[in-house]
């Protein structure tokens, strides 16, 4: 029997990496970082929990940040992943590519549903709050073939004392 894998989704940071996210992400066999990172301490600490893959946000302007890739095809227990960090800036087709699964963060909004047979998953926005939108992150559980999805929302009251830098 193969063992599931237990991949983190993590976007839109911005700088603030809440404990409350960190411990959401505990467990995990390895993580994604869906771009809008905002300091490189963050990857640091991301690495610390899992293997991390990462793609470059439309704020992650700085020297740091030059060297990370604006997309990142993986392929994890036979599902092919596409990571992009605005999905709205996809530059293939990912159902003509095979692509199980597109990533994404910058609209700060979860987002679980599937589009011409192909999954786009968004785990929200784990940074600073904005508007009325949770803060969250993702998880993807691969198991024999199959992909279960979660967004996990961080308790509001915790969420809502830790603003944080703004970007």
């Amino acid at each position: 029997m193969t063992p599931s894998l237990r991949i983190g989704v993590i976007a839109d940071t911005h700088g603030l990496l809440r404990p409350e996210a960190l411990e959401a992400l505990q467990g995990c066999d390895v993580l994604l970082h869906l771009g809008d990172i905002g300091s490189p301490g963050i990857l640091d600490s991301l690495r610390a929990l899992a293997p991390l893959h990462v793609v470059r946000g439309n704020n992650d302007t700085d020297a740091w940040a030059d060297a990370i890739p604006e997309t990142l095809e993986l392929e994890f227990a036979g599902v092919r992943l596409y990571l992009i960090h605005d999905r709205k800036q996809l530059p293939i087709d990912a159902q003509a590519a095979g692509i199980d699964i597109v990533l994404s963060g910058h609209s700060h909004k979860p987002l679980d549903e599937v589009h011409d047979g192909v999954r786009h998953f968004n785990p929200g926005s784990a940074g600073p709050r904005r508007f009325s939108l949770p803060i969250s992150v993702g998880r993807l559980v691969l198991e024999r073939g199959e992909v279960m999805t979660e967004l996990i929302e961080l308790p509001p009251a915790l969420a809502s004392g830790r603003q944080g830098q703004k970007s």
